[in-house]
């Protein structure tokens, strides 16, 4: 069901300083920041040859990552993002299998401008799981 890995969200409390290590230390292409407010959070992405990472910081107290970034505080591994040929086929499927959606349940748009949905980390060995529609 799943297919390639598209990108390992980092959450960070400051982007800028994340992005940095990224692109001055490491030598990777960086975006610049692009604010995605219906998901609470300022976005950049590296691009790696193979995938990227995203790096994530709240845009305000009420981001979703905000509880996160309270248990660790220097930021660190969010989630994997996989993509799938059908989101909604997808969904219904692990739903049938008895995982949890989080939110709504229905898809919203994701940073890259695809639908997406979350699964709880409980049914995925501790791991937060973004589906984005290929």
């Amino acid at each position: 069901m799943i297919g390639r890995l598209n990108h390992v969200a980092i959450a960070t409390p400051d982007i800028a300083k994340a992005a940095a290590v990224y692109r001055d230390v490491l030598g990777a292409k960086v975006s610049a920041p692009v604010p995605q407010p219906d998901h609470g959070v300022m976005v950049v992405f590296v691009e790696l040859p193979n995938t990227k990472i995203e790096l994530l910081e709240p845009l305000s107290d009420a981001s979703p990552i905000m509880g996160f970034l309270k248990k660790n505080p220097n930021g660190g591994l969010h989630h994997l993002c996989y993509e799938v040929e059908d989101i909604i086929a997808a969904r219904d499927k692990l739903t049938a299998a008895g995982a949890t959606v989080l939110g709504t349940g229905e898809p919203r748009i994701g940073a890259h401008g695809k639908p997406v949905i979350f699964l709880h980390p409980k049914d995925f060995v501790g791991t937060l799981v973004e589906l984005e529609q290929a």
